[in-house]
Formats: C-alpha cells, structure tokens, sequence
C-alpha cells in the first residue's frame, strides 16, 4: 500500500512557476515508477510527466517539455514537478501517481495504481 500526498499548488500569473511535491509513505517507494498526471474541468486526465524508479528515465507529454521537470528524491518519499513558464491552459488539478506494478515509465493512467488526492493549480492571463 502507497499514500500520496500532493503540495505546492496555487495561483500564478502567466509566465510564472510553481513546484509541486508529492510525499509518499507506505511500501517499496524506491522501487516504482512515479507519474504526474493533470484534470482540467470538463476534461480527460492527461499524462503529464514520468520518472522511472531511480530517476534515471523520464518523459514528458508535448505540451508541457521544456517547461516542466519532473525529480524524485528516494531518501525522502518524494517526487516533484518544477513548472516553469506557466500558461493559462496549464490550469488543472494536478495528481501524483504511483505504478502498482513496475519501474519503468507509463503515461496510462490505468497502469498506476495509488493516486494523491490532487492539488489545484491555477494561472490567470
């Protein structure tokens, strides 16, 4: 069993940033891939970064590289996501995501199976 717990969320101007954590507790942390994922009102969930299980691969979707960097920190539970030039569009809930299976990178949400409870990340234009 993994519990996630997401912080770092709030309101930004566009063209700033913000950096997200998700601490975990629980079982074989060190040993899985992580993910963040985004919902926007009205939405799908959408993929947005993954980090295998010791940092050593990571992916991005389209419409965030460049711009986001997704870390984790296996000493400490904890998993980020650096979002720097913010857009409007950026605007969601943002969910950390732990494989339940596997070390490798996933952009499926159906291959995680721990879920944060989500935190909100706002940009005004």
């Amino acid at each position: 069993q993994v519990t996630l717990v997401e912080s770092g969320g709030g309101l930004v101007q566009a063209g700033g940033s913000l950096k997200l954590s998700c601490a975990a507790s629980g079982r074989s942390f060190s040993t899985r891939a992580m993910g963040w994922f985004r919902q926007a009102p009205g939405k799908e969930r959408e993929f947005v970064a993954g980090i295998s299980w010791n940092g050593g691969s990571t992916s991005y979707a389209d419409s965030v590289k460049g711009r986001f960097t997704i870390s984790r920190d296996n000493a400490k539970n904890t998993v980020y996501l650096q979002m720097d030039s913010l857009k409007p569009e950026d605007t969601a809930d943002y969910y950390c995501a732990a494989r339940r299976y596997g070390t490798s990178i996933s952009d499926t949400p159906e291959t995680y199976g721990y879920w944060g409870q989500g935190t909100q990340v706002t940009v005004s234009s």
